[in-house]
């Protein structure tokens, strides 16, 4: 078990049959690793007897950092008096 880091993401090995890499400080949630290369972010606990694992997402998919995005068609309003309108 160690800290799950973005180091510790990208050194992680492919086997020949899907792995989880369990986060030490945070019980509960984990890295997969399929024998296809792609990684998940996984959690797992204990309710009544049973013991699922969710995925919560992808290792590298997900929303591009704030000044990668374009620009929004919506500009914001000059007053507040004014209406705000799409131009």
């Amino acid at each position: 078990m160690t800290k799950i880091t973005k180091r510790v993401v990208d050194a992680a090995q492919v086997r020949e049959k899907d792995y989880v890499i369990w986060d030490e400080e945070l019980l509960g949630f984990g890295l997969r690793v399929f024998a296809s290369g792609k990684r998940s972010y996984v959690i797992q606990y204990r309710a009544a007897g049973r013991s699922p694992r969710y995925t919560i997402g992808l290792h590298g998919i997900g929303r591009p950092r704030r000044h990668d995005r374009k620009r929004s068609p919506v500009r914001p309003c000059r007053s507040r008096r004014q209406s705000c309108r799409r131009s």
